[in-house]
């Protein structure tokens, strides 16, 4: 968390007995991001400021636009610090020799690309999305016991939201529950693309043998970028979508849900539960 990422807002606030109190309250920032490929704008979206090259980089992964850090050559913000709206436009620069797709920046970029509809275009999301990946059969176990308390801990480090109660958390960690990273934003896919896409530059992907934690609920989105990632196992403290159920058990990822108080569901790869 940066900064940047809280504000001071003045509020009311109106208790049961009629009475009125005025107070300084802390709220989390939403900013707009401009990410720029070559110039023209990929997409614009709403996030809380802070990690922005790990944003950009997490989501050219996930919609397909790049498959390793070999192919990203710069991230950085546009105009000069000091002038107005500095830090809210990214540029992307592949690396040296390597050519992004362009069909794929024209359709994500009109949204078409991937979605979370039913039925044919949900079947194409999950279609472009196995053309790209291969499904995971490692024989990775994980404790119960360390599963179990992810989205406890998860909590633990997520400061922005204590003290604001508006930002949503996402971490990536090892086998044995240590965290690798650890994201907030006010957009849950976006603290998913900023933990990712830190991985990502650290070239440490694919994240084998990892679990992604989230903590919200769990869409078709939010499992697509866990299996680019590589991660084997994803835990939510929230429920899943029939699609992120549907796209998890042919990816061979081991979805768990509605993890709280000492329990989860099981929806997709029970074989990595240990215990």
């Amino acid at each position: 968390m940066t900064e940047k990422a809280l504000a001071r807002r003045a509020a009311d606030r109106l208790h049961a007995d009629g009475s009125r109190e005025r107070f300084d309250d802390v709220v989390a920032v939403e900013e707009p991001l401009e990410i720029r490929i070559a110039g023209d704008t990929f997409a614009i979206t709403m996030r809380t400021p802070g990690h922005d090259q790990e944003l950009a980089a997490g989501l050219l992964l996930s919609e397909g636009l790049i498959r390793g850090r070999d192919e990203l050559g710069g991230l950085a913000h546009c105009g000069r610090p000091g002038d107005e709206g500095f830090g809210n436009t990214i540029e992307v620069t592949a690396a040296p020799g390597t050519r992004l797709d362009a069909e794929r920046i024209e359709l994500a970029r009109r949204g078409t690309l991937t979605n979370s509809a039913c039925g044919v275009c949900g079947r194409r999301s999950i279609d472009d999305l196995m053309a790209r990946v291969t499904p995971s059969n490692d024989a990775t176990r994980f404790a119960r016991t360390m599963l179990v308390t992810l989205t406890e801990r998860l909590r633990a480090e997520q400061p922005g939201f204590a003290a604001s109660g508006g930002l949503h958390a996402a971490g990536v960690a090892d086998g044995s529950g240590e965290w690798l990273v650890v994201r907030e934003d006010v957009g849950r896919h976006n603290a998913v693309d900023k933990a990712i896409g830190r991985l990502l530059l650290d070239a440490a992907l694919p994240a084998r043998a990892t679990v992604l934690v989230v903590s919200g609920r769990t869409s078709f989105e939010i499992v697509q970028k866990a299996v680019v990632a590589g991660c084997s196992a994803l835990v939510s403290v929230s429920a899943p979508t029939s699609m992120a159920v549907a796209t998890a058990e042919r990816a061979g990822l081991t979805l768990l849900g509605f993890s709280r108080a000492g329990a989860f569901n099981v929806y997709t790869g029970p074989g990595r539960v240990a215990g």
